[in-house]
């Protein structure tokens, strides 16, 4: 089953438990799905999905940090209870160990001797790590090992 026909289930399953929070959460994600399937007239994949999803969490989790910055707790839990429901749907994170080692794979696949050569690696990563870990994390990790080496 593609991630797309999963989260369709889930949506009739929280219409039929009658999970308002939950549906409302999963309406948005389809809402964008569709709107990225309209605007590039495309069927979307599962990594094309994963990319949407990746990107709402990002966007739950800078509203929770400005809501929680202007004390509005109120709007804050609401956005953490939308991210642990879109979450739900990323694959399992990697542990630091294991994204250093892509690291260091990655850099010895592309043959990179220094920080000019950051833009290959992070091509290679992006490719193995999407939705499996903080992107910005991974760049600050290869950024130091290609300055080391």
């Amino acid at each position: 089953m593609s991630l797309k026909e999963q989260i369709t289930d889930d949506m009739k399953a929280a219409m039929r438990a009658r999970d308002s929070v939950r549906l409302g959460a999963i309406r948005l994600l389809t809402a964008a799905m569709k709107q990225k399937e309209v605007d590039e007239r495309v069927e979307l994949d599962d990594a094309m999905v994963l990319a949407i999803i990746e990107k709402m969490v990002k966007q739950r989790k800078d509203s929770i940090t400005q809501f929680e910055a202007g004390g509005r707790q109120d709007l804050a839990d609401a956005e953490k209870v939308e991210l642990a429901i879109l979450s739900t749907y990323m694959p399992a994170a990697l542990s630091d160990a294991e994204v250093q080692a892509e690291v260091a794979a990655a850099i010895a696949a592309a043959g990179a001797a220094g920080p000019q050569d950051m833009g290959k690696v992070m091509g290679v990563l992006k490719a193995k790590l999407a939705g499996r870990a903080d992107m910005t994390a991974v760049s600050a990790q290869v950024k130091a090992a290609l300055s080391k080496g």
